[in-house]
């Protein structure tokens, strides 16, 4: 499910560019634009990694918690 919540974005990241910029690079002639529609991805790049660390540094955290609970939870539990 958590993959799922992911794909937009990496869609959406590889695909979209701003109107103005897709204008720009309609205009001029198809080798300029192939490089202004890497450099929109190279400036892209950092903004979606650090988004990406983020999610992946809540997932981890909330694992830990997660198995901190289940610890503190069997050693609670009576034993027979």
């Amino acid at each position: 499910m958590k993959r799922l919540l992911l794909v937009p974005l990496v869609a959406t990241a590889l695909s979209a560019q701003c109107v103005m910029c897709y204008r720009t690079a309609e205009g001029q002639n198809h080798a300029r634009a192939m490089v202004l529609n890497r450099a929109i991805i190279i400036l892209g790049a950092p903004p979606f990694l650090i988004l990406a660390g983020f999610i992946v540094y809540v997932f981890r955290s909330d694992k830990r918690q997660e198995e901190v609970a289940d610890e503190e939870a069997t050693s609670l539990r009576p034993t027979a």
